[in-house]
């Protein structure tokens, strides 16, 4: 199945994403490039909440863009394999080698705005992210590296105590929070 039509039978967990979904793909079906960097309004990215093989730990990274703790993943620059993305940012950004998706279906969907910046010394304009977010399993005891470019730090963190790590209020409260309620409801997680 492909990328779009995976977004078109997910269910929405709540408004939000509902909201989301019909924008995404909207946006998808106006424009071709919405899958690149190029498209420098919005453009599609893939993210994980990576978890330990209980289900009670997340991966996460500081990035140092946001100078906060954070879930994973990236652009998908031209890759229409979103769950590929999202393995691949994991693999890059924390070194774990034993990663893989709990399911290949969606697990989340938003529309994330993204601040301008300097990264690697270009100048990037503010712009949406139209990401789907994959849930991931790892093993905790792979070994762990940061990716310098990009994290100053990759570490296992339990479930409410990744909320509370991260600086980001809006993630921490409508991603973050979302994500582990979701992750409760379906696994029957204290």
């Amino acid at each position: 199945m492909n990328i779009i039509e995976a977004i078109e039978n997910y269910q929405p967990y709540n408004l939000q994403e509902e909201k989301d979904r019909k924008n995404i793909l909207d946006y998808l079906n106006r424009y071709e490039n919405a899958f690149d960097r190029s498209n420098e309004l919005a453009h599609m990215t893939a993210s994980a909440w990576v978890v330990n093989g209980t289900k009670d730990k997340v991966l996460m990274a500081y990035h140092r863009i946001y100078d906060s703790w954070a879930w994973l993943g990236g652009h998908c620059d031209g890759d229409r394999d979103c769950l590929n993305v999202a393995l691949r940012e994991v693999r890059e950004e924390t070194g774990v080698k034993n990663v893989r998706p709990v399911s290949d279906e969606i697990f989340s969907l938003e529309i994330l705005t993204v601040d301008s910046h300097i990264r690697r010394g270009e100048y990037v304009p503010t712009h949406l992210h139209l990401n789907v977010t994959y849930l991931l399993e790892a093993d905790e005891n792979d070994v762990l590296s940061i990716k310098e470019d990009e994290n100053s730090g990759v570490a296992w963190f339990k479930l409410d105590e990744a909320l509370q790590m991260s600086n980001e209020k809006w993630f921490r409260e409508n991603i973050y929070a979302k994500l582990n309620n979701k992750l409760r409801r379906i696994y029957e997680i204290d």
